[in-house]
């Protein structure tokens, strides 16, 4: 069901994007670097909007929409900010921005203030200022403020509007209740059924068969741009290298393995491990009583089950193990036995033992001789990742004191590779069958934060296996030239022209369906080819778990829709005109569901929650006033759009 449509949504184009955050503080520790942006032509003073005589300047608008892209991008890493700007993001994070300093404003003109004291608590308590201790680092804060292109005052400010922003919402949001009487409506909505039709009118039907001419093509590749824009691309350069790459010396000498020999002359003396099986009494006098049964050819689990007590075996252990595990009473006993034989009764914690020595593994004294190989292989592999450690060391050094990674791969005999121009995903940008280097797969994000040949060592494998890399060229998110894209540009072009045809066509089943046409005779009367349309039958719970939340926009109109209606809605990228027409709408009654209505109130308990945040924000705004300079907003959208 429902399936002619779907394929439209599967770009991410068309999908819903979620920002949910409670300001530039929350917004800057969640990107791993926003700096290097640069606004041409709009002055980091320049006012975005004014909330009650508090200005919110263009530089706070561009940090939040890279920080809020980066955001976005942990669900879809190849997004670009022109999408994201063409699919709301920006206007939303305005919108929050606005909302907050109103907050904020209000507070402040009504008497709230966040002091010193109480921001230094809350920063405190921010894991991204801390240091490997675990406590507050300056150097860490400073550092997190730079990444996120902030200062300390900046910072400050923005926290304090945040505290302000609690003691003001806080109490009023705290624990919303929906009227039951609302529920019972929302309720009502989860058993409703809708019956209708949809019809998909495809641009392909009536786009025009010959091609544009270049300067109609200009023209409307220059206005629909953002259509074709291919996402940033980096390329690596890189060397892959470990203990198995890099040359190092980790033979021990004779007197190296002497000594290690010396140090663990215990290891190599003769020894002896026991295994037995044993069960604990309460006294001693039940334990001998017990023993002499045992040694009088009763077996021993028998003895054990007659007088209650469940034996059990122990694996193999020396004297100081065996100890640590019982007493060091029973362990000098079981050693003075025989294998098979019955250990004189010893006290240990819980009680008595009673025992017998299963079996005996002895192990003689190894000369020097004898253990060299062992030893030597051990100082082997211990030589060898010292001198590993020691090498990435002076790697790390190199390429922090400046030099190239050419010159350092050179030095150490290190192969330098290229990487494929890289999506943010890890995807080879137009060769979707090529894998690259799964050592780079790691390191990648990082990648997509660095400048052109600024090279850093990753440790992949610890201690085993590391990664030199440096960004050889970034391809910026852009539109290509046309010419690149021409075929492309042409199908665009004659699907925009066949999508006024579509409406046009769209319009004429709609008008005949109101008049009492059947769908299926309207779209017959047409006479064109690719005409789709699907019966629909759903309930709306039925319709939630079909699609997971990610709804298509015409069962979305559908299930909004009055009964008997016919509404035409327009599909993405000029593909064509849906025409949904609702044939009759169903509701089950509330009671047949049990524990329904309470459901229906907590599942909408967080989004009260936002719509008396809303609506307070709405309040406070008419009240203080918000003035919006429309003209430094515009320029904004065209340089994060790439438009200028």
């Amino acid at each position: 069901m429902i399936s002619f449509f779907r394929r439209f949504f599967q770009s991410k184009i068309g999908l819903p994007i979620v920002l949910a955050f409670l300001g530039l503080m929350a917004l800057a520790f969640a990107a791993s670097d926003i700096t290097g942006s640069t606004f041409g032509g709009i002055a980091s003073g320049d006012r975005a909007a004014v909330v009650g005589g508090e200005a919110i300047p263009v530089s706070d608008v561009a940090i939040a929409s890279n920080t809020a892209l980066n955001q976005v991008r942990q669900q879809n890493a190849t997004l670009t900010m022109p999408e994201f700007v063409a699919e709301g993001g920006f206007d939303e994070v305005l919108r929050q921005l606005i909302d907050r300093t109103t907050v904020g404003t209000y507070g402040k003109k009504y008497g709230l203030r966040a002091g010193e004291n109480l921001m230094n608590s809350e920063i405190l308590q921010i894991g991204a200022f801390r240091g490997l201790t675990g406590e507050f680092d300056a150097a860490a804060y400073q550092a997190a403020l730079r990444r996120a292109g902030m200062n300390d005052a900046t910072f400050r400010r923005d926290l304090a509007v945040s505290l302000i922003e609690q003691q003001l919402l806080k109490p009023a949001l705290a624990a919303p209740q929906l009227p039951e009487k609302i529920a019972r409506q929302y309720a009502a909505l989860v058993l409703e059924r809708r019956k209708g039709e949809i019809a998909l009118i495809p641009s392909a039907a009536f786009a025009p068969a010959g091609n544009p001419g270049d300067a109609q093509l200009s023209a409307w590749y220059q206005d629909n741009r953002t259509q074709f824009i291919r996402p940033e691309r980096r390329t690596l350069r890189f060397a892959v290298f470990g203990a198995d790459t890099l040359e190092v010396s980790a033979t021990p000498s004779a007197a190296e393995i002497a000594a290690r020999y010396k140090r663990d002359a215990t290891r190599y003396q003769a020894s002896e491990r026991r295994a037995v099986t044993s069960f604990v009494v309460p006294t001693e006098d039940a334990a001998k009583a017990l023993t002499a049964r045992i040694r009088g050819g009763v077996a021993l689990d028998a003895a054990a089950r007659e007088a209650g007590f469940t034996a059990s075996t122990a694996e193999l252990r020396d004297r100081e193990a065996m100890a640590n595990a019982t007493s060091f009473a029973f362990a000098e006993a079981a050693f003075k036995a025989a294998q098979g034989g019955i250990v004189e009764p010893a006290q240990g914690t819980l009680g008595w033992y009673v025992a017998r020595v299963d079996r005996i593994e002895r192990s003689p004294a190894r000369s020097l001789e004898q253990a060299t190989p062992e030893i030597t292989e051990q100082l082997t592999i211990e030589k060898r990742v010292a001198a590993v450690a020691d090498l990435t060391a002076e790697i790390e050094s190199e390429i922090d004191g400046g030099t190239a990674l050419a010159e350092v791969a050179a030095a150490y005999g290190l192969k330098v590779e290229t990487s494929p121009a890289l999506l943010a995903n890890g995807q080879a940008f137009g060769q979707p069958d090529v894998q690259i280097v799964p050592q780079l797969l790691p390191v990648l994000s990082t990648a997509f934060q660095m400048e052109e040949s600024e090279p850093q060592l990753a440790e992949i494998v610890p201690g085993q296996q590391f990664v030199m890399f440096e960004v050889a060229r970034i391809e910026e998110a852009a539109a290509p030239p046309l010419a690149q894209v021409r075929e492309a540009a042409i199908a665009g072009w004659k699907r925009a022209r066949g999508a006024t045809l579509a409406k046009a066509a769209a319009d004429r089943i709609t008008a005949k369906v109101r008049g009492d046409t059947a769908l299926a005779a309207a779209l017959a009367v047409e006479n064109k080819p690719g005409f789709e349309r699907e019966a629909i039958d759903l309930e709306r719970r039925a319709l939630l778990a079909q699609t997971r939340g990610n709804l298509p926009a015409p069962l979305v109109l559908l299930f909004s829709m009055a009964e008997g209606s016919v509404k035409v809605l327009e599909a993405p990228r000029d593909l064509g005109w849906y025409v949904v027409s609702l044939d009759a709408i169903s509701t089950d009654p509330v009671e047949s569901e049990p524990g329904l209505v309470g459901q229906t109130r907590q599942q909408l308990a967080p989004a009260l929650v936002d719509e008396y945040r809303r609506q307070a924000a709405a309040a406070m705004r008419a009240e203080l006033g918000v003035t919006r300079n429309e003209p430094a907003i515009e320029a904004l959208r065209k340089q994060l759009s790439g438009e200028q």
